[in-house]
């Protein structure tokens, strides 16, 4: 076969795949279902929708999960000082007590002394502890307001975090609601996912700007009793401890 054969053949492959493409594209806009064309803009349009609000409800939870770590840092401190702190109060109630004991003892040994100098000699002794127990008497107090301000300041970003968890877990479900929304496209699923949303940013802002509010029949059916009844247990023993030593 001669080169100029070859060419011949291959102008006619060419054609004959010229005119294969021209009738594709020519069967192609028959084949097409106006339903299917007008049903893709909206599939996209709410999946829009869905990617845009999610992208805000996460940006959202973000925000409060910087602010939540903040408190929950802050709510670990306050809870050592506490500890901290009522333990330092036992200490000095001990060293009060064993002063005023050891004052009253000094006190009944000078009454059976005879001697001036030996009297005198006690008298300092009893002046010095009388001093001490004065002294960790007025720290003692001081060391007690700390402690039950400690305390105040744990429970007040204790409602602030669970401000926090309640929003959390309000987006979370709002997002689940999103996802079963972009794969049902049913449009009444996305309002419905706007109500623990609703909730959620509520909650969000109420962590956010220090709000008060604070839904306590929520908070102790997800929490656990168990969890804060030994914290209650222990406020009750240090409170009755300290009244007893009064």
């Amino acid at each position: 076969m001669e080169i100029s054969d070859l060419s011949e053949v291959i102008e006619e492959n060419n054609d004959e795949e010229e005119h294969k493409a021209s009738e594709d594209h020519g069967k192609s806009p028959k084949s097409d279902d106006p339903h299917k064309k007008e049903a893709k803009p909206k599939k996209s349009q709410l999946n829009n929708y869905v990617a845009i609000t999610v992208v805000v409800f996460v940006t959202f939870m973000g925000i409060c999960k910087v602010k939540s770590d903040n408190v929950v840092q802050a709510m670990q401190k306050a809870q050592a000082d506490r500890i901290d702190t009522w333990s330092f109060y036992q200490a000095r109630n001990i060293r009060a007590e064993v002063a005023k004991s050891t004052v009253a003892q000094l006190q009944l040994q000078a009454l059976a002394q005879q001697q001036p100098k030996v009297r005198a000699e006690y008298e300092k002794e009893i002046a010095k502890y009388s001093a001490i127990a004065t002294k960790q008497d007025k720290e003692k107090d001081t060391l007690q307001q700390q402690a039950q301000d400690a305390e105040k300041l744990y429970e007040q970003l204790n409602v602030h975090d669970d401000q926090f968890d309640l929003s959390e877990a309000a987006f979370a479900l709002a997002i689940a609601m999103l996802a079963m929304t972009s794969l049902t496209q049913k449009n009444w699923l996305y309002g419905a996912a706007m109500v623990p949303a609703a909730f959620g940013l509520f909650m969000g802002l109420a962590g956010l700007l220090n709000w008060d509010y604070h839904p306590d029949a929520m908070t102790k059916l997800l929490s656990n009793n168990a969890i804060h009844q030994p914290y209650k247990q222990a406020s009750k023993i240090n409170n009755n401890i300290s009244y007893r030593l009064h």
